[in-house]
């Protein structure tokens, strides 16, 4: 791809995506930052976005004609830009992030409470069957009615407990259901904190760094590398033209060349009959070397 003559064409279309994408995450997360002034926000971000860019490329196409002060302060905005746009790719994929995550935070959340509730019912209901042996036990044997009421008592109380230990198992069933939908959206994510042993946010928070510090540098590169390759482009260019111009001259012959005779035996075969003609000459400058040739007057000079 490096020798085709489209490649500074691909270059530019691949500086163009990587730049605009980077731009449009950063605009956008930049304005959910300052959503009070959202609109505002986004065309002063998508101007120092375009800026970044040219004063990018002007920096190298004209490094060699610019001032000390010039090239300090135009590095110090480009790589101030790069590291605003950075914190907006941030902001935007952050935000993306929570949007994906917030409903499975709250159905995990939600598990947890329930599974929490389950025990204590759970806890409950072994309570109140000790305490019905226990006070079952401690009457006589010939207490059979007494042992009866215990019982008619308790057990409502103990069925109580089942219905709602019944409806949480129901509600923990239902949320693993749709833990494990919503899980979709982050299921790498979440296998990956498990790989690592550490969680979720962690996990997130590292890939999202290791975007922002490729994503924005990697688009001011391309647009630099675009303009090198379109200077390269030109001087080839114009090295091909300056290679023509000189095969050109040199396949010009001179005029006593094409009569097949030397120059100096044309000229004194031409002083001859101009002698003839006029009987009077004089001596003028024959060529750039300093020699000399005699040309009639009035006659017309080759």
């Amino acid at each position: 791809m490096e020798r085709s003559k489209n490649f500074h064409i691909y270059l530019g279309i691949a500086a163009l995506l990587i730049a605009g994408s980077a731009g449009f995450f950063s605009v956008f997360g930049l304005s959910k930052l300052f959503a009070g002034a959202a609109l505002s926000v986004i065309i002063m971000a998508g101007s120092l976005e375009f800026g970044k860019l040219v004063t990018a490329a002007f920096l190298y196409r004209y490094w060699d004609k610019i001032n000390l002060f010039q090239k300090t302060y135009l590095m110090t905005a480009v790589i101030t830009l790069v590291l605003i746009t950075s914190a907006g790719i941030f902001g935007y994929l952050s935000n993306a992030y929570q949007g994906a995550t917030v409903t499975f935070e709250k159905q995990s959340n939600q598990l947890i409470a329930y599974e929490d509730r389950l025990e204590q019912l759970q806890e409950d209901k072994s309570f109140l069957k000790e305490e019905l042996e226990v006070q079952v036990n401690d009457l006589p044997d010939n207490y059979i009615t007494a042992k009866r009421k215990l019982r008619e008592e308790y057990n409502p109380r103990i069925q109580q407990v089942n219905d709602e230990i019944l409806d949480v198992k129901g509600k923990i069933g239902d949320l693993k259901v749709g833990l494990v939908e919503t899980g979709v959206d982050v299921g790498p994510a979440i296998y990956l904190a498990r790989t690592f042993d550490t969680d979720v946010d962690s996990v997130v928070k590292f890939f999202i760094f290791i975007l922002i510090f490729v994503f924005d540098p990697l688009a001011v590169m391309l647009v630099v590398a675009f303009n090198q390759a379109l200077i390269l482009r030109e001087d080839k260019k114009d090295a091909g033209e300056s290679n023509q111009v000189n095969l050109i001259t040199s396949k010009v012959k001179s005029w006593w060349e094409l009569y097949g005779e030397k120059k100096d035996e044309i000229l004194k075969r031409e002083e001859v009959v101009d002698t003839e003609d006029s009987g009077t000459s004089e001596f003028i400058p024959a060529d750039n070397n300093g020699e000399e040739e005699k040309v009639a007057k009035g006659a017309i000079k080759v």
